[in-house]
């Protein structure tokens, strides 16, 4: 039988320092190089924190063209808009065009969070942004001999994730025990990757350790098939459907053309993308998110 098998394995560098000195680390997981093969998927950043007291990171800043997903995998999140994240919360932010983002997030003790980027297509660069909090409670978790698969996006067996996002993608933050395989139903045409948190894993013969990403080859096969090696493995599967249109990305930004750049840029200077706190008293405390679109 036909499985989805591994067209290539990245070992990203290790933790470097990060931009907010002693006590952040950050690794470049996916860096938005390579468009066209990770379409629709434009970055992974993994972002570790050690300070002992409880401090701001980052500034406001723009985003459009993308949406932006924040996992947190350890510790605790404090932002003003947002509220208290802690670990298995994650944001399902969509930029549209144009957001002003993290405007007042705090970090103390130990945190450890994954940033993807996924790009927008055409059609939805213009909508209004908006943001959905996902609390790890409400989460469908699919449990299976030796497998705990938290579903954040998409579907998996029978179990169906409420997240509502642009672009069709499944997501799923796997922990296998020693020896135990994982099968996941993906769309043939869906284009993806897995991260490697901790252990190690083999899909079709080809082992993945840890801190490493295995891409998914293109197929004809709906069947991803994940065993994870002696020591277990603990992993974030991400898998989307690719725009299969022209990309570019500059900064904060990702669009189709310079052009769409450029007047993004042109639109946040002139003050008109919304912030994530007008958005969120908006609102009125209801975080609603754009119609489904799986």
């Amino acid at each position: 039988m036909s499985r989805r098998s591994i067209s290539r394995i990245d070992t990203p560098a290790p933790p470097a320092p990060g931009g907010l000195g002693r006590g952040h680390t950050a690794v470049e997981v996916v860096q938005p190089t390579a468009l066209d093969s990770s379409d629709p998927f434009v970055l992974l950043m993994d972002d570790r924190f050690d300070f002992e007291a409880r401090r701001r990171i980052g500034a406001a800043h723009p985003h459009a063209g993308l949406e932006t997903v924040t996992l947190i995998l350890e510790g605790m999140l404090h932002d003003r808009d947002e509220g208290d994240l802690a670990a298995g919360d994650a944001i399902w932010m969509s930029a549209g065009r144009g957001i002003i983002h993290d405007e007042g997030v705090e970090v103390g003790g130990r945190v450890r969070i994954l940033q993807l980027w996924i790009a927008l297509p055409t059609r939805d660069r213009a909508l209004e942004p908006q943001f959905e909090i996902i609390r790890r409670e409400a989460v469908p978790v699919v449990r299976l001999a030796g497998a705990e698969a938290v579903l954040y996006s998409g579907t998996s067996g029978s179990a169906s994730s409420p997240t509502r996002n642009r672009v069709p993608t499944t997501m799923i933050d796997l922990s296998l025990e020693p020896n135990a395989t994982f099968e996941q139903d993906l769309p043939p045409a869906y284009n993806g990757f897995f991260y490697v948190l901790g252990g190690s894993v083999q899909v079709g013969g080809d082992p993945i350790a840890a801190s490493q990403v295995g891409w998914l080859a293109p197929s004809s096969s709906r069947e991803l098939v994940i065993s994870a090696q002696d020591n277990g493995a603990r992993l974030v599967l991400y898998a989307g459907q690719p725009l299969g249109e022209p990309l570019t990305q500059r900064g904060p930004f990702v669009a189709g053309a310079p052009s769409e750049i450029i007047d993004f840029n042109r639109r946040f200077r002139a003050d008109e993308f919304t912030s994530m706190s007008e958005l969120a008293k908006r609102l009125s405390g209801e975080v609603r998110a754009p119609t489904p679109n799986r």
